[in-house]
């Protein structure tokens, strides 16, 4: 087993530990996984320690992002052994959530791309594996570029992590009733958040990733959008995990100016422009099939 010690690399990647041999002779899903600490040590070693000891197959690779250095995530993580190549980024300054994520895949294809690209949350609680369903839901159809989990919050309670188009009514419909389920029983949803996803390689670096001028909040959104747009799909696994969902936007004024730019930019956008368009057009497709007859 490798370990580069204080090795530091000028791109501020550390690697800190190496897969071992057993877990490279399991027959694996391909997968390499982001994720992404705002000072989330706790959570991060928590999530590693689930990642490590749930049944196979283990990621090939996690990129662990430090978007805060004066965090002890370092120390922290040296010298522990995982069953996967460990990889700590420190940033010199802080990005937001698509840009830090899109440079975890930058840095897996310098390393030796996976066929699947990882995008999951700190805070995440994995119940079982429920990563060889996600992989399985993208081969299942054709060009399917993303699958999601269904999440369950602290109390078991299904999560609305799947949504409709973020209209202004829709939202205002939303802050009423907070807990409206959007997409009704065997509809597809519009976007789903990005708390847990599996992604194509290919479909990610086709549509280039995140789009980094969403700081945070929206970024998800018109991921999924763009993604439809260019003809991949988006599918739910037949898997769980529970994901709490802090709504940060509500409690802290940061966070909601945050919230309120990105949906603004998210409104401009060519992708919503689009996306709305083309909904449109595939919810009126039966009417006027009928006012035909």
């Amino acid at each position: 087993q490798r370990r580069c010690g204080s090795e530091v690399f000028a791109s501020g990647v550390l690697p800190l530990s190496d897969a071992t041999s057993s877990a490279r002779g399991q027959p694996a899903v391909e997968f390499t996984l982001s994720v992404v600490s705002h000072g989330h040590d706790a959570e991060v070693l928590a999530l590693l320690g689930q990642l490590a000891g749930m049944p196979a197959p283990q990621p090939r690779r996690v990129i662990v992002t430090d978007n805060r250095r004066e965090t002890a995530l370092r120390a922290a993580l040296r010298g522990r052994v995982y069953p996967f190549e460990l990889v700590l980024v420190e940033n010199q300054a802080q990005a937001g959530f698509g840009a830090n994520h899109n440079r975890a895949f930058a840095k897996d294809q310098e390393l030796g791309a996976s066929v699947l690209f990882a995008v999951v949350n700190p805070d995440l609680r994995l119940l079982g594996n429920p990563f060889p369903a996600m992989a399985f839901a993208l081969g299942d159809l054709p060009n399917s570029g993303l699958s999601y989990p269904r999440q369950l919050d602290g109390q078991g309670r299904v999560q609305d992590a799947e949504r409709r188009l973020p209209t202004p009514g829709r939202l205002w419909r939303r802050y009423l009733c907070p807990r409206q389920d959007e997409v009704p029983a065997g509809t597809a949803p519009d976007w789903v958040n990005a708390a847990c996803l599996l992604l194509r390689h290919e479909a990610y670096a086709r549509i280039q990733g995140f789009d980094e001028r969403y700081h945070m909040y929206c970024e998800d959104v018109d991921l999924c959008l763009r993604m439809q747009l260019a003809g991949w799909r988006m599918v739910r696994a037949d898997a769980l995990v529970e994901h709490a969902g802090r709504r940060a936007s509500r409690r802290n004024l940061r966070h909601m100016a945050w919230h309120v730019a990105s949906l603004l930019r998210l409104w401009r956008s060519d992708a919503y422009r689009a996306f709305s368009r083309a909904s449109h057009a595939r919810e009126s497709a039966p009417w006027r099939q009928a006012a035909r007859r």
